[in-house]
Order: structure tokens, then C-alpha cells, then sequence
């Protein structure tokens, strides 16, 4: 099996596993929460979740297939689409709003609030953990033609290339502003919208999440 046929079957089995898990979801919702009157709006929210991420695994997939790196296809906007898509919806405002529903906060209001605020935790979150990936571990690990020679490959010393590369060009500290710049920008999202619900719903996320190192 070459490499082009190992990424479509890699592709296949987690197209498999996704529909085969939204499967799962639909069957418990209908077992436990059947009778319950947020049923259809919990049935509505796991389908558009599960819409959502699979854009984002797609967008991942065609932007750094395996074994096929083209560094044409990064950009900021592409990454923050993946970030948003693959990540924030279903890590952030699928519980939260399915907590909502559960407890009857159905209104369009704190709907339409919930999320403007936690799409952008979620947001945070994957970058961070981006950024872990590579600085996290104390063994931290030129410039175009390195990364396109090295990145997204598995070997050991490749990854260390990368790392090397990354230190050189300071992409810690750029991630540090970008940590203290949009934590500020998820309070003031806070501030702003999270009325009538608790701003403590929100903060916890946040906070939890700001400055973490693993």
C-alpha cells in the first residue's frame, strides 16, 4: 500500500468512525432524554456539531495530508478556519449550550451570546494546545526549505529541525502576546454578552484554560 492509499484509507476509517459515533450520540439522546422537551433542540445541536467538525477534520486533511506537506496551502485564515471548525464547536459550546437546553435556557438571546463567547475559548484552547505540542516538553526542540523538508514528518530528528527552526524565528514569544491579546478579547466578549446568564459559566472556561502548560 503506498502513501496516497494509506491516507484515503486513513480518511475512510475516520469518516466510518464519525457517522458510526453520531450514531451512538442519536441513540443515547433518544434513550435518556426522549420524553424530556429539549430533545429536538439537543437532537439539532449534536447534528450541527457533528456538521461542523467534520468541516474542520476535511479542511485539516486537505491542507497537510500526510507525507504530502504543501506549505502553499497554510495561511492564517485556513488554520483559524480548522482551529474553529475541527476544534471550538464541539470541545466548548456543544456542552455548555447542550447544558442550556437541559436546564431550560432555550432563549435566541443567550443562544446567540453563548456563541460569540465560546467558539473563541475553544479557539484558544486548540491554539494553545498547537503550541504545547511543540514547547510543552522541556526537550524543546532555516527557514522555507527546512520546514518544507521536515514538517509533518514523524522522525525524531525531523521534528527536532522544526523545533530548532521555530526557536530561532521566537515563535514563543509571538504565541505569548497572542495568550495575553486574546485572553483579553474572551473577557471582553464576556462582559459584554454573557448576561442574563452567569458570567461564571464563561470565566471558569476561560480561566481554566489561560495559562495552562500541559
Amino acid at each position: 500500500m503506498n502513501g496516497d492509499q494509506k491516507l484515503d484509507a486513513y480518511t475512510q476509517e475516520r469518516q466510518d468512525f464519525i457517522q458510526h459515533f453520531s450514531q451512538i450520540v442519536k441513540r443515547l439522546l433518544k434513550l435518556y432524554c426522549q420524553e424530556q422537551p429539549y430533545y429536538l433542540d439537543l437532537i439539532e445541536l449534536f447534528l450541527q456539531s457533528s456538521y461542523q467538525t467534520e468541516i474542520g477534520q476535511t479542511l485539516d486533511l486537505i491542507t497537510a495530508p500526510q507525507g504530502n506537506v504543501d506549505l502553499g496551502r497554510f495561511t492564517e485564515k485556513r488554520y483559524k478556519s480548522i482551529v474553529k471548525y475541527k476544534t471550538a464547536y464541539y470541545s466548548f459550546y456543544l456542552p455548555v449550550a447542550a447544558a442550556m437546553y437541559m436546564a431550560g435556557i432555550d432563549g435566541e438571546k443567550e443562544n446567540a451570546n453563548a456563541k460569540k463567547i465560546l467558539p473563541e475559548t475553544g479557539g484558544f484552547f486548540q491554539i494553545q494546545d498547537d503550541y504545547l505540542d511543540l514547547f510543552g516538553d522541556p526537550s524543546v526542540t532555516e527557514q522555507r526549505q527546512i520546514l518544507q523538508e521536515n514538517y509533518g514528518q514523524k522522525e525524531a530528528e525531523k521534528v527536532a529541525r522544526v523545533k530548532v527552526l521555530y526557536e530561532e524565528m521566537k515563535l514563543s514569544a509571538v504565541y505569548m502576546q497572542y495568550e495575553e491579546d486574546n485572553y483579553s478579547h474572551i473577557m471582553g466578549l464576556i462582559e459584554q454578552y454573557a448576561a442574563p446568564l452567569p458570567p461564571a459559566i464563561f470565566l471558569g472556561l476561560a480561566q481554566k484554560i489561560y495559562e495552562r502548560k500541559k
